[in-house]
């Protein structure tokens, strides 16, 4: 029986993204991949796709039903992603097993915020892994959720109990207990479907043969040595294997490299806050009037309808390249890119850090915060905006910091030392032992090392496993969870 890897993510863009890099580079070897979507996000797939022949040539697309009848209603988004979803792909995984005698489905890649996904291939006799998305100290962080509960440090919902500053190690800086992730928004109902997903890592962990994660162990070895059963199959890059697309939900608009090619070597900012970020309009003004005042060419992409200021778009147009999705990847390649002004997502930090480029850092929420302070305070590859007592940020901080942030040549130094060692984390053989015997991974008994880089790049792979350290499993059933 042939070797069939069923892929699934969580349905957003910055989920399906790295699935599907991660898809295209098991299927590259020859083995048969069935990626998974609901029936809206595969339809958006299928529109934005560059190359639809040469796509469907690589893997199976195929769609469950939405799970959803509101999908502005976020509990009953979350609920039936949780209740309906598994139904429809167990009724899927039945399906393909049935009418595929010679090529059934041997093995599960799930999103971790859809780990059901390998409670529901685990009850069918399928093994799987989980991918988490996001980068590695939140992952640490998350596993260790069950220690902060029971040392009365946050209550069952991720509330802070007592304020104190939370250690994973020696080596990774302290976190405020009052400052956590999943509490990084004002909205009562954001924080808590945050903290749920977070707190399901655990028993996600626990049923999983591996946690996957898209980053290299030099980047954050100290939280890598925490989490069990890891293995960083990162950088993925789209951009490492011609001709596929990314995943992404919104079509590229084709003149954004050939508007780069017109500008002077390191003179854009490249603008660009992920697919969910929303600035209210006052925001939304001061932010367009920042970057008008730094006076530099700019691309910025903006994936939905927006007001600008009053005649915005004509002071800005000879210099100046609005749109709604851009290819980032080619982007952030591109030598006429100075800057990447973020909402620091892991996609994008990802992606950004394996070119070489600054950020200058605008989170909103979750992660992006955890990402950040890697950026500005650890990697020193970026700097940060800190908005007033009122919760804005002003177009003239927006602009002193975009002028620091381009006159430190430290910045450039150590962004261009990080992009070197993404390379050599691709290109140097110095994978552990460990990673050379595995043989329990989704594509069999092929070389894992192989496996875990690009066909084209000609190099071999330095992905490592911090593995057998104890972490702490005990989840509640109020989360969908079974107690151990």
């Amino acid at each position: 029986m042939g070797r069939h890897v069923l892929v699934i993510p969580y349905p957003a863009q910055g989920h399906v993204s790295p699935l599907m890099k991660l898809a295209h580079r098991i299927s590259d070897h020859g083995i048969k991949v069935t990626f998974v979507t609901t029936e809206s996000i595969h339809a958006r797939l299928m529109a934005a796709m560059p190359d639809k022949d040469e796509e469907l040539s690589q893997m199976q697309l195929v769609s469950i039903p939405d799970p959803w009848v509101n999908k502005k209603d976020l509990v009953h988004v979350t609920n039936s992603i949780l209740t309906v979803m598994p139904v429809h792909l167990k009724d899927l995984i039945e399906k393909v097993n049935q009418t595929n005698v010679d090529e059934q489905i041997t093995y599960v890649v799930a999103d971790t915020t859809v780990g059901w996904a390998l409670e529901v291939a685990k009850k069918m006799g399928i093994e799987g892994s989980a991918l988490w998305p996001a980068g590695p100290v939140t992952l640490a962080m998350g596993l260790h959720i069950p220690k902060l509960i029971e040392a009365g440090i946050i209550d069952s919902y991720g509330n802070p109990i007592k304020s104190e500053l939370i250690r994973l190690s020696k080596d990774i800086p302290a976190f405020s207990s009052t400052n956590l992730s999943w509490n990084s928004t004002d909205d009562p109902t954001i924080r808590q479907i945050s903290f749920e997903y977070a707190f399901r890592l655990s028993q996600t962990a626990k049923i999983s043969n591996w946690l996957l994660c898209n980053s290299f162990y030099e980047l954050d070895s100290s939280s890598f040595d925490l989490i069990p059963n890891v293995l960083t199959l990162g950088p993925l890059l789209a951009s490492n294997r011609p001709g596929s697309s990314a995943g992404n939900l919104w079509p590229n608009d084709p003149t954004c490299i050939s508007w780069l090619d017109k500008q002077p070597a390191e003179s854009v900012i490249y603008v660009a806050f992920g697919s969910t970020t929303f600035f209210k309009q006052k925001q939304f003004n001061e932010l367009a009037l920042g970057i008008e005042l730094v006076g530099r060419p700019f691309l910025w992409v903006v994936p939905s309808v927006a007001e600008y200021p009053n005649e915005f778009t004509q002071r800005v147009s000879e210099y100046g390249k609005i749109v709604g999705w851009a290819d980032q990847e080619k982007v952030l390649a591109h030598p006429s890119v100075a800057c990447f002004f973020s909402h620091c997502g892991w996609n994008s930090t990802m992606e950004s850090l394996c070119m070489g480029v600054p950020f200058l850092c605008w989170p909103h929420t979750v992660d992006q915060l955890d990402n950040r302070f890697f950026i500005c305070d650890i990697w020193k590859v970026g700097l940060g905006l800190d908005p007033d007592e009122n919760g804005l940020v002003s177009r003239h901080q927006i602009k002193t910091k975009i002028e620091n942030l381009l006159s430190d040549d430290g910045i450039k130094e150590n962004a261009l030392r990080l992009k070197e060692m993404a390379r050599r984390s691709v290109c140097q053989d110095l994978v552990k032992p460990s990673l050379k015997e595995i043989s329990d991974l989704p594509w069999g008994h092929i070389d894992a090392e192989s496996i875990l880089l690009p066909t084209s790049s000609g190099c071999r792979s330095t992905s490592e496993s911090a593995m057998n350290h104890h972490v702490y499993r005990k989840a509640y059933s109020r989360y969908g969870c079974n107690a151990v």
